[in-house]
């Protein structure tokens, strides 16, 4: 008889461990799943609260999107040869990560919103203009904006680490060859800083998706604000919030094994190489 096959090991040499937590999660996801499905009062709140899904996922993609472009260009200013540019950079990501991201999004929305369209109107009335007024700037974009600069202070950070990663002497022999800064940043950092960088970007992104819910407290129609609409007005707050965090979590541990699956092909590509 041959010898049982040892189990297969992470890379720090421990045994992978049976995913209890995701049985727990799929046995209650299934159970609310079949009482949602079998009642005529969980079905009226679930097709409610869809209208509600395509916003929070629209509002989630372009605040992530806005937020990794300011993100990088955030690290890349820290990392600036100019002593003003990384110290501006610095002071824009200590102060950003310091306010409570619903306190950022009151500010941008009744704040920074009306202090831009009276910007805005001031410089039109010089190029023949006609004005606008503050509720021409619709909230939903508020909310976006708000979420894209909280989060562009954290995900600054995940790109920084990952540029740092970069071994030192990759950058000098790629100076040593001619290559510009651009060239460098292209070809030698980038792609290897990608790698590290995916990861935490990954939950960044699906911590987004659950701080998206907070744009429900400037009234926009996301699953959250349809929830407490539906809630007010049927008094069913148990089934109601029962159907609000189904779908945030089948969002967010769907989104959470896709990029746990993505990681795993990422490792085994550098285990091939």
């Amino acid at each position: 008889m041959s010898a049982q096959e040892p189990k297969p090991r992470r890379p720090d040499g421990k045994k992978d461990d049976f995913p209890w937590w995701l049985a727990a999660v799929l046995l209650i996801g299934g159970t609310l799943i079949w009482r949602v499905a079998s009642d005529d009062l969980y079905l009226s709140i679930l097709s409610t609260l869809m209208r509600g899904v395509q916003l929070t996922i629209f509002v989630t993609l372009i605040s992530f999107f806005l937020a990794s472009l300011l993100g990088l260009g955030l690290a890349l200013a820290a990392g600036s040869r100019w002593l003003v540019i990384r110290q501006g950079a610095r002071f824009y990501i200590e102060v950003v990560r310091g306010i409570p991201i619903i306190v950022l999004l009151l500010y941008v929305a009744f704040v920074l919103a009306p202090a831009l369209v009276e910007l805005r109107n001031w410089l039109g009335g010089h190029i023949g203009l006609d004005p606008i007024r503050t509720r021409n700037f619709p909230l939903l974009w508020r909310a976006i904006i708000a979420l894209m600069i909280a989060y562009s202070a954290f995900i600054s950070e995940v790109f920084r680490a990952g540029l740092q990663s970069v071994d030192e002497g990759q950058i000098e022999a790629a100076k040593s060859l001619g290559l510009s800064r651009w060239h460098r940043f292209r070809f030698i950092v980038f792609p290897q800083a990608i790698r590290t960088i995916l990861p935490p970007l990954g939950n960044d992104f699906v911590a987004l998706v659950k701080d998206s819910s907070l744009v429900s407290v400037l009234g926009v129609a996301d699953v959250t604000q349809l929830g407490k609409l539906t809630a007010v007005g049927n008094f069913r707050y148990f089934e109601t919030y029962n159907v609000v965090a189904l779908i945030y979590l089948t969002l967010t541990i769907g989104l959470s094994l896709l990029l746990r699956r993505f990681e795993k092909h990422l490792r085994r590509r550098e285990e091939r190489r």
